[in-house]
């Protein structure tokens, strides 16, 4: 495979999972997160979609993110009366997060991350060996 292919490869790979890195993190840090009034909305978490798309210089396909969409699944609840966002009964909504299963995807996406970049390295030493033995 040509070095110029696999280091735009990796580097798609690198871009990708670092958007999905952030996203899992504002996830994280927004996991305790509640409305402020009556009836509104706590934080909803954020999902990373990908998509492969042909880069028609090189010849080959590469990832991308398609798109950060919200995921629709069901907030939580907690009892809290004195909350400024408690319905009639006290209860206020809570987000959609699950740190242990936002943990699990971060530990994922970093593994991901650091195959791209070990990928990028063993590329540049390659290079670095040809130069060598030419010299």
């Amino acid at each position: 495979m040509d070095l110029d292919k696999s280091l735009n490869i990796s580097a798609a790979g690198m871009r990708a999972q670092g958007s999905r890195l952030r996203v899992i993190a504002e996830n994280i840090a927004n996991s305790n997160s509640t409305a402020q009034t009556p009836g509104g909305e706590p934080y909803r978490r954020k999902l990373v979609t990908f998509d492969n798309v042909l880069d028609r210089a090189l010849g080959v396909e590469t990832v991308r993110v398609d798109s950060i969409v919200n995921d629709r699944g069901s907030f939580g609840r907690r009892f809290e009366p004195g909350h400024p966002a408690a319905d009639e009964d006290g209860y206020v909504l809570t987000p959609n997060v699950n740190t242990l299963m936002e943990m699990a995807d971060m530990r994922e996406a970093q593994r991901s991350y650091e195959a791209n970049l070990k990928a990028i390295e063993t590329s540049r030493a390659m290079l670095q060996k040809t130069i060598d033995i030419l010299r």
